[in-house]
């Protein structure tokens, strides 16, 4: 019995052991747990903190571009860039974030990569920690874009008709009213609710409006609501909009005379004659004649200067042409009116007319033969930017195609009218086109060029011509954590 008893004390004692031991492990796996839970919890919130420390380095970094560069000039904001030391970006900018409720809690650390002088976008990274947990960090990275003159396919400081016939592959904007009669494959955009087409006198209308007919043809007007019509507008109406101001247009001309006059960015040509003839090749060079005379109805040349001597020539070529290399990035300048023509491979370049020393305000003409690129990725770029108008000659090519942007900072872009046996075929813009005043191809009495289609070029959107007018602003593009 003795034995017995000792036995049962034995058995019972390693059912204990066993016990404790089991209920060991459960209560050590149950405190791993809840320690690791609040760890967590702990880590959770702050990282969640980091995430918003660095988000603070982002908008901070929003303000300050704001203080540095709203409402200056092209030329101020480049330098900003080139000599104002800005922060972030020859070396990280580090500063200290507060709470307001708890005091200083961590930091955040920004680095930036500036814009080149083709380029509207700056790129800026934030990492952000708090001194709870310094190696808990999060990164945001932003891309700031300024808005260019490029950013639709058509801008319109007045009051714009596209009439049948029109197609248009791009955003078009009008500080004024908008009739458009053919087809849009994006947003057509006004900034008033409404307006008294000029065409149509003694009636409102949408800010954005057609007088195609519906299948039944019922088309309502102002103060109906609008239908969708997406017939017509396969992209869309927004009306009213914030307007675009067009005056800031007219204070860059100085400064692109001066980055002409600098032989690494640009060409200056005096106003020597009655305007410069320019064709630009594929060799990555321009030649250029003086022409002697043109007619001022036609916009047709007449004869060219010879480049030293008297005497001209009917053509431009021989003794009347000189041949320059196209500024790489850079501006030709001309104090006078300007023809442009030819085909560009893997060259950027922005062509002005400008008269800045008296007289008639500058023009520049297009259509004596196509204006292309050689490639569509970006590397080939042209920017046309006349003083008063950007217009088409008379006697264009029946089927024009143009590939450019072009800016009408005072005038219109369009050609002007001719009777019936002067019409066009058609004519391609493949860029973009602001225009101060009404711009047309085509007239109401069916006069001009019959097909008018028009394509935005993508790469405008964050590599404008160089030098193009821009906004001051910067604005969030892009937004991503990595």
């Amino acid at each position: 019995m003795l034995n017995y008893n000792k036995k049962r004390k034995g058995t019972a004692l390693a059912y204990g052991l066993v016990v404790i031991a089991i209920s060991s492990i459960i209560l050590v796996s149950m405190m791993r747990y809840v320690t690791t839970q609040m760890s967590f919890g702990f880590n959770r919130i702050e990282k969640e903190r980091a995430f918003q420390v660095a988000e603070a380095g982002v908008y901070f970094y929003r303000w300050y571009l704001a203080h540095q560069v709203s409402g200056r000039t092209v030329q101020q904001i480049r330098d900003f860039w080139d000599h104002g030391n800005p922060y972030g970006v020859n070396a990280p900018y580090e500063a200290e974030f507060s709470d307001p409720e708890g005091g200083i809690i961590g930091k955040y650390h920004i680095e930036v990569e500036a814009p080149d002088s083709t380029s509207t976008i700056v790129m800026v990274k934030s990492t952000g920690w708090t001194y709870k947990e310094p190696d808990i960090k999060r990164t945001v990275q932003v891309r700031f874009r300024r808005l260019s003159w490029s950013e639709y396919v058509v801008l319109a400081d007045d009051v714009m008709r596209f009439g049948s016939g029109t197609q248009v592959n791009g955003k078009i904007h009008s500080n004024y009213g908008v009739h458009f009669d053919g087809v849009a494959n994006n947003v057509v955009s006004s900034s008033v609710y409404s307006y008294e087409d000029p065409d149509y006198p003694g009636s409102l209308q949408f800010g954005v409006y057609t007088r195609v007919p519906t299948a039944d043809s019922v088309n309502p007007v102002y103060p109906a609501q609008p239908p969708a019509r997406t017939d017509v507008f396969g992209g869309g109406r927004q009306f009213p909009v914030p307007t675009i101001d067009f005056n800031g247009l007219i204070v860059d001309f100085n400064y692109l005379k001066t980055i002409a006059n600098n032989s690494s960015e640009g060409i200056y040509f005096d106003d020597t004659g009655d305007g410069r003839r320019i064709i630009l090749k594929n060799n990555g060079t321009f030649d250029m004649c003086t022409i002697n005379s043109h007619n001022n109805g036609t916009k047709m040349i007449s004869n060219y200067k010879k480049l030293s001597g008297n005497g001209n020539c009917t053509t431009c070529s021989g003794d009347c042409l000189a041949n320059y290399p196209i500024p790489d990035n850079g501006v030709i300048f001309v104090e006078d009116n300007v023809w442009i023509e030819g085909k560009i491979n893997d060259s950027r370049v922005t062509i002005i007319a400008a008269n800045l020393i008296g007289g008639p305000q500058a023009d520049i003409y297009f259509g004596l033969n196509n204006l292309l690129y050689t490639n569509f990725d970006g590397r080939d770029v042209i920017g046309l930017v006349g003083q008063l108008n950007v217009k088409a000659v008379r006697d264009s090519l029946g089927d024009l195609t143009i590939d450019a942007a072009m800016i009408a900072a005072a005038g219109q872009i369009g050609r002007d009218w001719q009777d019936h046996q002067y019409d066009k075929n058609s004519i391609t813009i493949n860029g973009s086109l602001a225009t101060k005043l009404r711009y047309g191809f085509a007239y109401t009495d069916g006069t001009g060029y019959t097909s008018r289609t028009f394509n935005y070029d993508n790469n405008l959107l964050y590599n404008p011509p160089p030098f193009f007018p821009t906004g001051s602003e910067y604005y969030v593009d892009l937004w991503d954590e990595m």
